[in-house]
């Protein structure tokens, strides 16, 4: 386990407020695989709020990932659903779980809202 990824799920709850909506409730378990070795994690979420801890329990959803590719994901250098459509990582379960859960990963660098390039293409016209 990387100190990036445990920085990641240790931010989980001080960032759920801003990021989780009114649909995510439930509990994720996140399988995270590293050679012939998985660490787990399990997500417990409801609007607004988020319990991360390091164990294994009953889920609404699982979704399992390379060590690599999460670290990938949690610097931005990937997206998760283009992840599991590419069949790099495996989701089952609930997928309201995993949509409200890819909101807590960055963007990719370089990325911009489209709203705010509008509002700066508006303001260089006027």
């Amino acid at each position: 386990m990387t100190e990036a990824t445990e920085r990641f799920f240790e931010s989980l709850p001080t960032r759920a407020p801003a990021v989780l909506g009114g649909l995510a409730r439930g509990t994720l378990q996140i399988d995270l695989g590293t050679g012939h070795r998985t660490e787990h994690w399990l997500v417990r979420m409801r609007p607004g709020a988020v319990q991360a801890s390091r164990e294994r329990g009953p889920a609404d959803a699982i979704w399992f990932s390379s060590s690599a590719l999460f670290y990938r994901l949690i610097t931005g250098e990937a997206q998760a659903l283009a992840a599991v459509l590419r069949n790099e990582s495996t989701f089952s379960g609930d997928v309201v779980l995993f949509l409200a859960f890819r909101r807590f990963f960055p963007n990719p660098p370089g990325t911009r809202d489209p709203r705010e390039a509008a509002r700066e293409a508006v303001g260089r016209r006027t």
